[in-house]
This record gives structure tokens, sequence and C-alpha cells, in this order.
């Protein structure tokens, strides 16, 4: 952050090829210094998103907690490592300047106000837990954040999704949006053994039945009580998924949205603004974020686009520039999150003339690139597209992208089975040129960052990305924003009639979105899609040289990742 103005934002994990790499992110540092123009001896600031020493007291905490056997006790222990966040800052960046610390739910706070353009707002933030808080209620104005209420660890909302989503046979720390999209499948048949885990209490308060939860231990989610109490064991992971296990996620959907409702209301009455900020990993439900703006008392809603803990140095780093100057950050509206690496025309050249890689050069010639696009998209041919900075959180944005028509009934379960190599229920997201969602889609404002659910509501046949309920997890896309992509919308439009594309992203199972062309490459040949663009440059599937093909094959795939999928990630 450069004078109060975001300049550039990126995860580890995309340089790492670490999925959730949680370690010294030294090369996103590098990256944001070299792009930022900057030296380190330039830096004013560094801004770390959670206070060590209150994480410390909580880990603690646990580790003492009577219900803790000692082997347990031990491993917990084990684990705590005192004063290391500042150790790793100075030694592993070699930095000698000011740390400003920020807990962990201001920074989430901060993270979605501050780039919301809203003048004040209402501010509730919802995750597993940072320190001790999991959610927290506040307001915010000008330059000022307060947070007026907090509830603490281990009654957590986050916690609550991540323990079924590990019932239901999905990994913590990576399937909770798999239950999401499983949910429309079922009924809330099992709505009151949900409303057992969780009791509401006055106020913005509410509390876990913890005979249910067996997270403190740090080994596993739930007890064997909760297998009882839904009448079933739990699924084995990569089994098959019955009615039961669609029920189970739709009533614990159901129960995630009544609560974030009921609680939004509440906090409207203790801060009555129009607008409402969200942040924290529970705010990438779009389905709840959409019911809550639909129901709640809220007339407008951001919710920051990397919400989870990605998106919480954006907010400490606002914070940071808040303490030093007195001002606010910014007063505009983020508008994109392209803020990651890109790469020249000149650069890809160079890289594919060095591979031999046959390709068509379109170098000054967009508006043909545009055409031989989509010609392959109304082949029925799956692109990767690959063009401008990449994109900041979870969601592909049209930059690191794979893309496809819509309209084609098996799309959806080609790339399901054949590039994403994932579940068959998971849907695909639409991009749709902004000025044509609201004849498409049941929406009434742009949604740049597939934060919110809709209804589709379109005179074409949607099938590849119409959900089983009828909805739609909708990206608008603006010119201003992403030329290049609102043109490619535009031309298929002139087409096909259709302003619409199947967007999801630019990776396979276990991978982290591709960062690098080399990456893009790599994703192309193993997955099997149809076509690439590189910038200017358009690669075909069937004019990659064997030799390629049986050299890629030998590489070894990323996906290793760097959180454990058995217990939510506390210590």
């Amino acid at each position: 952050m450069q004078d109060g103005e975001l300049v550039c934002a990126a995860e580890e994990e995309r340089f790492s090829r670490l999925k959730h790499d949680n370690g010294l992110p030294w090369k996103a540092f590098r990256f944001c210094l070299e792009q930022g123009g900057l030296k380190l001896q330039d830096i004013d600031c560094i801004a770390f998103y959670e206070d060590p020493q209150k994480k410390l007291e909580r880990q603690l905490w646990m580790s003492l907690h009577p219900s803790v056997p000692d082997a347990a006790r031990r491993h917990l222990i084990n684990r705590i490592r005192i004063g290391e966040v500042e150790h790793k800052i100075r030694r592993g960046l070699g930095y000698r300047g000011p740390i400003e610390i920020v807990d962990h739910h201001q920074s989430h706070a901060a993270s979605s106000f501050y780039c919301s353009g809203f003048p004040e707002a209402a501010v509730m933030t919802v995750d597993g837990v940072g320190e001790w808080a999991t959610t927290t209620y506040g307001r915010a104005d000008g330059a000022g954040i307060e947070i007026l209420e907090e509830v603490h660890f281990p009654s957590s909302l986050g916690l609550l999704y991540s323990t079924l989503t590990s019932y239901l046979g999905f990994e913590v720390n990576e399937g909770e949006y798999k239950v999401m999209g499983l949910a429309p499948y079922g009924q809330p048949r099992y709505l009151d053994q949900m409303r057992a885990l969780l009791t509401l209490q006055k106020g913005g308060s509410y509390r876990l039945n913890m005979e249910y939860f067996d997270f403190l231990k740090g080994e596993k989610m739930f007890t064997e009580r909760l297998a009882t109490l839904f009448g079933q064991p739990p699924r084995a992971p990569e089994s098959e998924i019955s009615p039961f296990h669609q029920d189970v996620a739709r009533s614990l959907q159901v129960l995630l949205e009544e609560v974030l409702l009921a609680k939004a209301r509440y906090l409207h009455s203790r801060v009555p603004s129009e607008n409402l900020c969200m942040a924290g990993g529970v705010a990438l439900n779009c389905v709840a974020n959409s019911r809550i703006l639909r129901e709640g008392p809220f007339s407008r809603l951001f919710v920051q686009p990397a919400a989870s803990d990605a998106g919480g140095a954006i907010g400490a780093a606002a914070i940071a520039h808040a303490r030093m100057t007195g001002e606010r950050p910014r007063q505009k509206r983020l508008e994109h999150v392209y803020l990651g690496p890109g790469y020249s025309s000149e650069e890809i050249a160079r890289l594919l003339t060095a591979s031999s890689m046959e390709s068509l050069d379109f170098r000054g010639r967009t508006g043909e690139l545009l055409e031989a696009v989509v010609d392959r998209l109304e082949q029925g041919k799956v692109v990767g597209w690959f063009h401008g900075r990449m994109e900041l959180g979870p969601r592909a944005l049209g930059a690191r992208s794979i893309l496809a028509d819509p309209r084609d009934p098996a799309m959806r379960d080609r790339i399901n089975a054949l590039i994403k190599q994932r579940e068959s229920f998971r849907p695909f997201a639409p991009a749709v040129l902004e000025e044509k969602a609201r004849e498409h889609f049941d929406i009434d404002h742009p949604s740049p960052f597939m934060l919110e659910t809709c209804q589709v509501q379109s005179p074409l046949d949607l099938p590849a990305i119409t959900h089983v309920d009828g909805s739609a997890r909708l990206q608008t896309v603006a010119p201003a924003a992403n030329p290049r992509f609102a043109q490619l919308l535009s031309r298929f439009e002139q087409r096909t009639g259709c302003p619409i594309l199947l967007n999801t992203s630019f990776n396979m199972r276990g991978e982290p979105i591709v960062c690098t062309p080399v990456e893009a490459i790599l994703c192309f040949v193993r997955s099997g899609m149809d076509v690439l663009v590189l910038e200017d440059f358009l690669l075909d599937q069937e004019a990659v040289p064997a030799l390629w093909r049986a050299q890629i094959a030998k590489i070894e795939r990323p996906g290793s990742t760097a959180v454990s999928h058995d217990v939510y990630t506390l210590v």
C-alpha cells in the first residue's frame, strides 16, 4: 500500500505452489517490492494481521484445557512458537523498521470497510478463529473502526461449518465450499439436530454445544456424539454421496443463514446504517451473503473479495496507514482485484520460442485473437485464459480462468470430470457483461467478485452455469475493470446472442490457481483442455508436440498443502 493506495497483493501459494501456504510470504513480499518499484529501505512499516501474544494466550488455554489428554497437550505445546512472528519477519525478510501488529478481526474489518467506498458502515466479521474472537460486530466511520462486541473461541460459526464439512467426508480448510454447493440438492430435514449444536444468546452472542465438538484437542473436529445425533456414521472421503448427506448439507446451510441473518439484524439495531461490510472466511459463503442482502435490514453489502485470512494483509496495511497518518487509506470502492503478477507478450514470445511450442501470434491484432477464441468456444472447446495481472482471492475473475460455452448441456460434466477432476455436483459460475446482467439474472447491482448468488432468469438455456436450485454465483464484468475480458464477452454475444461465459479457476484439483505462463502451459497440457490463450498467443491442444506431453507427464504435479485437512488450522 503506497500513500493509502492498494498497489499490489498476492498470496504466497501462487508462487510456492504449496496450497494454503502459511509460511513467511517472502516470494509474495519480493513481488510486491518489485511491482511497487521499491527497495527494502523504502518501506515505512510492515503490518501483521494478528496479535501473536493474544494468540499465544489462546493456544496455552487450549493446551491446558481439562478435556485435552496429556498426549494431545504435549503435541499442542510443542507447536507453540513464542516470539516467532517478529523473528521471522526480521530475519526472513531482512527488515529492521517498524512492525505494526493488528488484531485478526480488526484486520478483517479494515480489509472490507476501507475497500468498500462507504463513508460509514456497520461491520461484521465471521471466521473460524483469530486470536480469541470468532465473530465481531462493529461500526466504521471515516478513518475509524470500532469493535463493539465479540464472540470468543471455542464458540464459532466457522468451526461449526468446518466440523460438519469433516463429518460429510470433505477436507477441513478446503471443502467448506463443497458443502455449500451440495446443499441445494437436499432438504433441511436435520435442522432440529443442527440447532442442538448451537444456542443463540442475547445480543450478538451464541454458544456451541461442546459435547459434539472435539477440535480443542487439535486432532479431529467432532465427537462420537455427533454421529449419534444424526443417526449415521461420518461419510468416508471420496465415497458415495447419499440423500442423507445432501440433507445434512442443506440443514447446515439453512442454520448458518438463519444465524447470520439474525445477527445482522442485531448489528443493525446497534449500528443503523444502510451499509454492511463483511469479511472473514464465512463471508465467502455467497449463498448466505445473498440472503443477508435480500432479507436483512441493510440496503448495501460489501464483502472483501479475499475475505479469508489471505485478505487480512490488506486490512492490516490499511490500519497501519491510518495509525501513521490519521487518515483513511482510500475512499473509492475497490473495483477489481487484478493485483498480482502480469507478463508481457514479449516475455511469453521468448518462452514459446525457447520451448518450440507451436502457437498463433496475434500481437497487435486483438480483434482477430478474440474472434479466434470465439470460434473455438462456439465449437464447444474449453479455453484456458491467461491475461493481465493475476487476481487476488479464491475466485478466478477473467485473468487466470477456464472459459466455456454456458449453453452446452454436457460442458459442466466434461470440465468437472476431465479437467477439474472434481465432484459432479459442484456448479460453475457465469461471467456476464455488467450491462446485460439484469436481462439474464435476478440482480439489480454489479457483482464483480462472485460473492453473491441470484436466480437465473435468462431467455437462454444455460445448463452449464445454472445450479440445481436455479441459482448462479455471478460475476459481472465491467469494461473499465477488465477491458479484454469484456470484449471477449461482447464478441461472444455478437456471434451467439449470449453475453455470458462459464468461468472457473485456471487450475486442476489440489493445485493453486496458475500464476506464471509456464504453470499455465503445464496445466493446459496435463488437463487436456482444448485451447490456451497466453496474452496475445493462442495454442491449440492438438498442436502440442508428443515430446512435450511425455516430458510434462514426468513432472511431479504440485498439490501438497500446508494445512491439516483433519482439523481446522488453529495454531
